[in-house]
Parts: structure tokens; C-alpha cells; sequence
């Protein structure tokens, strides 16, 4: 699939009428607008420092409030013991254990804006940690738990997170409301840009003044629009934070130059470069559990963002590099480590699906683990991997299967009282000659209640890149 243009062609054979029939003595419709907006959406899974139970995000849609809500979840590892931790009507969101496995820190907006709160697993109302005059993103633990990473976005030239707020308070008091662009970016895709940037904060666990590890830096981290915690880390002995970003001065909009920085956590030096060396994007760094090795997403072609990732690893912290995947023709968007630092499992598209795939340290060899459906947000859970599945006819639930893909067990059946009622039509793969002959891959979803000697109208969902 190397320089290769893939192009997936979505047959999609709609059903003009609605036609109710009796399936297990329920009355059942075809999936409708009202069924995609108000099916519980599980995202963000993680996994106890014991492996023993799975805390997540639900969100789910008040129809009447015209409005969704966030909350935590938790289920033991064998799918047992569903139970709901947080009930507040703001959102609560980004949750992530303490190492010690008695805690969860979580983003919440129950005091008015985006802060870091701390609930114990042993009962008890959540604790607020943070109370900045601004709202906190990207919430990451250090190895030890006594420290806690986040963003902000902050005018560089600011020396407080109150001085942010300020000049935000005085900018929208101005009678005149033109604003002045000398570089780009002057948006992403429907965000605005205001001139402030996405900076990584540090504090103590408990709370207190945060540091801006990134100071002066007229970069983001993690990088917009699409970014998030997994371009941050923590160092294996927890003093350090390892970050992308891509410092670009006015080349920005056109750059792909992202760089891993490594900066200490008390902000005492300036971040410096891990990976000067590449011109193209260098991202989403992941230590090993031994702490030997880090691994990251390498691109090889400065300024061409649809080159294929790479999976780099870096002798920790002598720096010597080997590219592990240079031979395999996937581009993985997802990594994380086995737990004997051996393997590395890795996400990536596959004929049309979001495949788990395997690749020995020691050989490279590459197997698959999970290959139907679309995996999300897997995470090694000691002898297992837990991991996020959806398809075509159902939306993302919880599963978990062995390291070389057997016995695959789901966990949560989140929607099944829905999707009792729903009608959903087959689909399946299928493929043609395309461009150059090159095969093209496609689906086609038949209707609900499809009946092969009738004739249905066609509609045609064609994507390329």
C-alpha cells in the first residue's frame, strides 16, 4: 500500500419507506437520524494500575435539554460490576488513575470551567484539585503520582495564568472587534485563532502553582486541531515531560516539522529538541514499562502530511534510534507496549478497518490481534488488551482478547436495549479495479428487512485520499 492512493467507495442502499415488523414479539424500525443521536457513546478507557477494572466515559444525549452529558463508568476486567461513578450534570471527562489505584483524577466542568478533580475509589464525593482563572485540557499522571500534567491556552507573552485572563477580559471589552492577522494560522478548520497557544502546565498532585514547562514558546502541544495527551509523557523516573510540537515562526501553516521536546518538570531549562534531525513529523512518544525505550510515530517526507507513520524506537536516554517498521506497509496511528516491553501493539487502517496489529521487538514481525471492525483506544491489561470495537452495526463497546488474538470477550453491551428495537441492514466488503488497476475497496450496506427481489435506490459515499 506504499504510495499508493486508497480510495473507499461506501454503497449505501437507503430505505425511502419506514416498515415496522415483529422481531422477538418487539415492534422494531430501521435505524432513523434519532437513533445515531441518542445511542451512549463509550470513549477514553482506562485500565487500574491492577488490571482489574476498566473506568470510562459515557456520554449520552437529553433529548429535551437538547444537550449531552458526560460521566465515568467502571467495569470490572471480566465485564462484570457495571456501575456509574459520577452523576453531576456538568461533564465529567479524561479520567486516569493514580498509580496506587486508590484514585481517579478527572476533568470535570462542575465548578464553572474545565478543572482537574480527584475521586476515591473507596466512596466519597469527588475532590476539586485545580482552580485556575482559565479551563485545563489534556490531563496526564506522572509514573510516581505525584505529579500532574495539563494544558492551557495562554498568551505567550504572559507571565501568569491570570495575565491570560486579563487580556482576554480587555480584548472583549474594545468597541472595535476587527482583529489584526500578521502570520498564519488564522483558524483551524471552524476554531478561530486568538493568538494564545496551548501550553503544558506542571503541578503537585495536591494542587498548587502550576509551571509552565513551555514558556516562551510560540508553539502548541499538543498540536491542533486534532492533538491530544497522547503527544505527552512523563518520563519513566517521572522528572521530566516528553512533548510535540512544532516550533515553525510563520512557515507554520505549510510545515509538518512537528519535533519531540524534553523538558524537566520544574521548568528549570528549556525544552530541547529530541529530533532535530527529521524535517518531517515526529509524535505520540510512548516509554516502555522497563523504561528503556521510547517509542514514537516518525514521518519521513517534510511537508507532505499523508506519508506513511513509522514506528521509531529510542534507547532511553542514550538516544540510539531503530526504525522498527520501515519494511510494513501500514501507517499506525495508535502504539502501546506489552507489559515485558517485548512487543509493541499498534493500530492502523486495514482494508477499510481500524485493525490491532503486533510487531516483535526482536524480529519486527507483524501479526494481526483484532481485524474486524474499527479497535479504539486499546491499553495492555496484564495478560490481556482491552480495547474500544465498533462497525457497521453497532457502536463502540468494550472487549478484551489475549495478546495473539484469541478468546476475545466483550465486556459492556452499553446500548443493547436500543439496538433491541433497531433494524440495522447487512453489509459487507467488497472490491474492484480502480485507478492504475490498483484494488479499491468498498462496502456495501444493504437496508433493513433487504429483501434481494426488489430493487432499492442507490447512494454512493466516495473517499479519497
Amino acid at each position: 500500500m506504499r504510495n499508493r492512493i486508497t480510495l473507499l467507495t461506501f454503497c449505501l442502499l437507503l430505505i425511502i419507506q419506514h416498515s415496522g415488523f415483529a422481531k422477538d414479539n418487539l415492534e422494531t424500525h430501521p435505524f432513523s437520524v434519532i437513533d445515531l443521536v441518542t445511542m451512549k457513546r463509550i470513549s477514553d478507557p482506562q485500565i487500574s494500575p491492577d488490571n482489574e477494572r476498566i473506568v470510562f466515559v459515557l456520554r449520552t444525549t437529553d433529548m429535551e435539554a437538547n444537550r449531552g452529558r458526560t460521566d465515568l463508568w467502571m467495569v470490572n476486567g471480566n465485564g462484570k460490576n457495571l456501575q456509574q461513578l459520577t452523576t453531576n450534570l456538568a461533564g465529567d471527562f479524561s479520567p486516569r488513575w493514580s498509580p496506587s489505584g486508590d484514585a481517579v483524577y478527572f476533568l470535570s466542568t462542575r465548578s464553572g470551567s474545565s478543572q482537574i478533580w480527584k475521586l476515591h475509589m473507596n466512596g466519597g464525593e469527588p475532590m476539586q484539585v485545580t482552580d485556575y482563572p482559565l479551563g485545563v485540557s489534556n490531563l496526564v499522571v506522572s509514573p510516581d503520582g505525584k505529579h500532574l500534567a495539563f494544558t492551557i491556552d495562554v498568551f505567550t507573552d504572559c507571565e501568569t495564568i491570570q495575565c491570560t485572563k486579563d487580556k482576554l477580559e480587555e480584548i472583549a471589552s474594545r468597541k472595535a472587534t476587527g482583529v489584526l492577522y500578521d502570520k498564519l494560522f488564522i483558524r483551524h478548520w471552524d476554531t478561530w485563532k486568538d493568538g494564545r497557544r496551548s501550553h503544558i502546565f506542571v503541578i503537585s498532585a495536591e494542587g498548587g502553582k502550576a509551571v509552565d514547562v513551555m514558556k516562551g514558546i510560540d508553539a502548541d502541544s499538543p498540536s491542533k486541531p486534532f492533538g491530544g495527551p497522547e503527544e505527552i509523557t512523563f518520563t519513566p523516573d517521572g522528572k521530566g515531560i516528553i512533548f510535540t510540537a512544532r516550533v515553525a515562526g510563520k512557515e507554520e501553516a505549510w510545515s509538518t516539522d512537528f519535533d519531540l521536546y524534553h523538558v524537566p518538570i520544574d521548568g528549570s531549562r528549556p525544552a530541547q529538541c529530541l529530533t532535530e534531525e527529521n524535517q518531517a513529523w515526529d509524535t505520540n512518544p510512548v516509554f516502555s514499562p522497563d523504561g528503556k525505550t521510547l517509542a514514537y510515530l516518525v514521518m519521513e517526507k517534510p511537508g507532505y502530511e499523508s506519508d506513511r507513520f513509522r514506528i521509531m524506537l529510542k534507547e532511553w536516554p542514550s538516544g540510539k534510534l531503530r526504525n522498527l517498521t520501515e519494511n510494513w506497509d501500514r501507517s499506525p496511528s495508535t502504539i502501546f507496549w506489552s507489559p515485558d516491553s517485548k512487543t509493541i501493539f499498534a493500530v492502523a487502517e486495514n482494508l477499510a478497518q481500524g485493525t490491532l496489529f503486533s510487531i516483535t521487538l526482536e524480529s519486527g514481525a507483524v501479526g494481526i490481534v483484532v481485524n474486524d471492525g474499527h479497535v479504539r483506544s486499546p491499553a495492555s491489561a496484564g495478560k490481556r488488551i482491552v480495547y474500544g470495537l465498533d462497525n457497521l452495526k453497532s457502536p463502540v463497546d468494550l472487549y478484551s482478547v489475549k495478546p495473539n488474538g484469541k478468546d476475545i470477550r466483550k465486556l459492556t453491551d452499553i446500548n443493547a436495549d436500543k439496538l433491541e428495537n433497531i433494524d440495522m441492514g447487512d453489509f459487507e466488503q467488497f472490491s474492484f479495479p480502480g485507478w492504475n488497476d490498483e484494488k479499491v475497496y468498498g462496502y456495501v450496506v444493504k437496508p433493513a428487512n433487504f429483501n434481494a427481489e426488489k430493487e432499492y435506490p442507490v447512494a454512493f459515499l466516495i473517499h479519497g485520499g
